[in-house]
């Protein structure tokens, strides 16, 4: 799996950038840091970035927004998560260590993080067979979460 670390440096964002014929702006920088910035369980919408960056004076567009989380999640800088709203999610893909999965309440979209490792043996055991190179492995489970349970009785 890929070694990514939570602070990932200008750097190192800068290379690889440049290593596949794309340009390190300002605009990419900021969206880093601002992910680096999220305590750990957040998970952001390219709207809910792309409000925080005008919140911080910042003149980027919404379609700029979406081209940078597609990029930095090719990458394997960030997650995608499909969570039970209409629209994706982001978050730091922080390391194949802290590598998570998610329980979504499909009621009141509570999100609870857990780890098994189990599942990241079995994708990482396929892929290895297969020849691919893992960025991420991740298990989304959908259910009703005991309190939206409790509301219906």
């Amino acid at each position: 799996m890929s070694t990514l670390n939570v602070m990932y440096s200008d750097e190192m964002l800068k290379q690889q950038l440049n290593d596949q014929g794309l340009r390190f702006t300002p605009q990419r920088l900021k969206i880093l840091k601002i992910f680096q910035s999220l305590p750990r369980g957040t998970h952001w919408s390219a709207e809910e970035l792309h409000e925080e960056l005008l919140a911080q004076a910042e003149r980027i567009s919404l379609s700029t927004v979406y081209r940078t989380l597609h990029i930095m999640t090719r990458m394997g800088i960030l997650r995608e998560l499909e969570l039970a709203e209409e629209h994706k999610h982001y978050e730091l893909n922080r390391s194949p260590s802290g590598q998570h999965h998610h329980l979504i309440c499909v009621h009141c979209n509570r999100i609870l993080e857990f780890a098994e490792a189990g599942v990241d043996k079995i994708g990482g055991k396929q892929a290895d067979a297969m020849g691919y190179h893992v960025l991420d492995c991740q298990l989304n489970l959908y259910g009703v979460c005991p309190d939206c349970q409790n509301q219906r009785h």
